[in-house]
């Protein structure tokens, strides 16, 4: 039962690691809402070839990748989007409930700030803890661009957020 085992494995794959691709999405969008279909969506990509993936060295890794590439083509559709609605509608200030205190506000709004691949990268290495080699086999790039673009990361959150804030954010990282 061939079939069965792929199916097992895939349910299993998906409990473990269903969580952590919602997290990730949601990070890197700064969307609650959309997290969990982000990853949804991405696990539905990932059945639709798992048996080629089954097999794979890093099937996580992929499907990190898989989620950011969803992530950057939401954001890049939520853009066009906000471009055409700013031509017949102002903007209203964005309001923000719920338990989160002034300082994850202030992180959010600053990765907000930042490039994708710059938000990505710091997301990854900071918030997940990963090193720079999972981070890009996740990101489908170089471990040198990941050192670069962190590090560059890193220097714009320090003047968005201010030095301080920044080296608060790193922490008790373990170096990798």
């Amino acid at each position: 039962m061939l079939v069965d085992d792929a199916s097992a494995e895939f349910h299993d794959f998906f409990e473990r690691h269903y969580a952590e691709l919602a997290r990730l999405a949601h990070l890197l969008t700064g969307e609650t809402d959309a997290a969990d279909d982000l990853a949804a969506d991405a696990l539905v990509a990932l059945w639709q070839r798992w048996d080629r993936l089954r097999a794979a060295d890093h099937p996580l890794a992929y499907a990190r990748g898989v989620v950011a590439n969803m992530a950057r083509e939401r954001i890049r559709s939520a853009v066009r989007e906000r471009r055409r609605v700013l031509l017949f509608w102002s903007r209203t200030p964005e309001r923000t409930s719920g338990p989160d205190v002034a300082a994850v506000l202030d992180v959010r709004a600053a990765l907000a700030r930042l490039p994708f691949r710059k938000r990505a990268c710091v997301v990854m290495r900071h918030a997940f803890d990963l090193s720079e080699k999972d981070t890009a086999a996740a990101l489908g790039i170089s471990v040198g661009t990941v050192k670069s673009q962190t590090s560059k990361a890193m220097a714009e959150l320090a003047q968005l957020l201010g030095a301080r804030a920044v080296g608060e954010l790193t922490t008790g990282r373990r170096n990798r």
